[in-house]
Formats: C-alpha cells, structure tokens, sequence
C-alpha cells in the first residue's frame, strides 16, 4: 500500500510543484515548451530504441539464445517512453534514464540483484524440511525395496501380426 500511495498521490503532488517552480523560474510558455518537447523527444527516442531492442531479441532468437536481456531492454524502454509521455519532470528524468542504454543497463543489474536475493531467501524459506532417514539421521528419501507387486503391474504376451492386409487372425490361431 505504502508504494501505491507514493506512485499515485505523492508523485503527482510532487510533479506539480516542480512544474509551479519551473514556471515561476521561467515562464508559464517555456515551461509548457518544456514539456511539450519533452514528449516529442521521449516519443522519439522510444522509437529508435525499442527498433534497436527488437533487432538484438530477433538477433538473440536467430543465434538460437534465449533472448532475457533483450527481453528486459524492452520493457524498461517501454515503461521509460510511458513515463516520458507522462507530464511532468521527475517522471522525464526517470524515463530518459531506462531509455539510456548505460543507465538501463544500471538497473537491470540492480533488479538482478534483488531478484537474485528475494529467490534464494525464498528457497530457503518455502523449500520442505529435511526427512528423517531409515538409518536414525538425515539423508535421501528411501528407495522402494524389491518384492512383491504393489497390484498395478501386470504381465501379458504380444504376438507380431505379419499379415500384409492388416487383419487379425481369427478365432484361436496364433498366427
């Protein structure tokens, strides 16, 4: 809930107090400039990227590679083109910065990262305590010892039919 609150009534709050501050500083035009080339520019540069992205995860797929990088490229190049359409400077500066390759490439290690963390803490945490073995301690699960048939096996006779027209034999004959 926390992040939610801070996306969606902080961040608007906080966008527009830097736009009153940009245009007391400025202007009310430069500024709403400002913002209107901002998005051309963002628009423009969401195209070049995402082109450039598309071409490497085809280049990935053609070398027969799983394509993950190139995959995580293109998200971040879409969430920053959104966040650059979106008025407003803070959400400019974060949208050019995963539209950057250097800084996409930041980001993408720091979600590596955390990922990496929250599955590792998650194996330990969901992964089943160890089962007592017959010996007293702990180790592999026992493997089923020879014997009788627990009911679901069964043993039969196949007969190779050779005839060329594909019909079975009749009646009791072998064949």
């Amino acid at each position: 809930m926390p992040l939610l609150l801070l996306v969606f009534i902080l961040l608007p709050i906080a966008e527009l107090y830097v736009i009153i501050q940009v245009g007391q500083a400025i202007g009310l035009l430069p500024t709403l400039a400002i913002l209107l080339l901002d998005g051309f520019v963002g628009a423009a540069l969401t195209r070049s990227q995402g082109r450039t992205a598309w071409e490497r995860f085809n280049r990935a797929l053609s070398e027969g590679r799983v394509p993950a990088r190139e995959t995580f490229d293109g998200a971040m190049i879409i969430f920053g083109g959104a966040l650059l359409l979106t008025p407003g400077f803070i959400t400019d500066v974060f949208g050019i910065g995963l539209l950057l390759p250097p800084t996409r490439a930041l980001v993408r290690r720091g979600v590596a990262r955390l990922a990496r963390r929250r599955i590792s803490f998650a194996w330990t945490v969901a992964s089943p305590p160890p089962r007592p073995s017959t010996h007293g301690g702990y180790g592999p699960p026992r493997r089923p010892r020879p014997g009788p048939s627990r009911g679901y096996d069964y043993e039969g006779t196949a007969h190779e039919v050779t005839d060329p027209s594909g019909e079975l034999p009749r009646g009791g004959s072998d064949g």
